[in-house]
């Protein structure tokens, strides 16, 4: 029997229990862009990838000059579509294709964004991904019900502000709890 969808975790993060078994959400977390009876897709956004935005933009034949980000890393979004570009924004804009998940953060899959980032006209945060994940009807209720995940209002400062190999610490620290005292074993009373 499918869990039934508790809330919408739509502009959440999720944050891997440190009993994550699979290695591609080990120790991540994961921002979630859209949630619904259908599924949910989200990135990870502290998996940083041995690509920076100045060679990524080179690969597709943009140039930087002239903005400061090239040394800002591309991130691992998650395992599906790992050859596809992500870009979470703020502010929201009005690109090709883009998922609006608040007034204030977008989700981006067209090169528009990009080419305006080049151009020095695109928003003025972003992390970019390559890939995302993603979750059949159910499947993510059942894995946080399965004590995989723990799940928190998502924070734009953490998003964009926070250095990339922080972001967990500070994720657990929106929970107000400290990991070391977590267990990977799930209890019910």
């Amino acid at each position: 029997m499918q869990p039934e969808l508790a809330s919408d975790l739509k502009n959440h993060f999720l944050v891997a229990m440190p009993g994550m078994a699979d290695p591609n959400f080990h120790g991540s977390v994961v921002y979630i862009a859209d949630h619904s009876e259908k599924g949910a897709l989200g990135l990870l956004i502290n998996r940083p990838m041995d690509l920076d935005l100045g060679a990524l933009f080179e690969r597709i034949e943009l140039s930087l000059a002239g903005t400061d980000i090239g040394a800002s890393p591309v991130l691992f979004g998650g395992p599906v579509q790992t050859d596809r570009g992500f870009v979470l924004h703020r502010p929201v804009g009005n690109w090709s294709s883009s998922l609006r998940v608040t007034d204030e953060v977008a989700l981006t899959s067209s090169k528009d964004v990009l080419e305006a980032v080049a151009a020095g006209t695109g928003p003025e945060q972003l992390l970019v991904t390559l890939g995302y994940a993603g979750w059949g009807p159910g499947q993510l209720e059942d894995e946080i019900a399965h004590n995989a995940w723990l799940t928190a209002p998502a924070d734009a400062q953490l998003l964009f502000d926070v250095p990339v190999d922080k972001r967990l610490a500070r994720a657990f620290a929106l929970l107000g709890i400290d990991p070391a005292f977590l267990s990977s074993e799930a209890g019910h009373a």
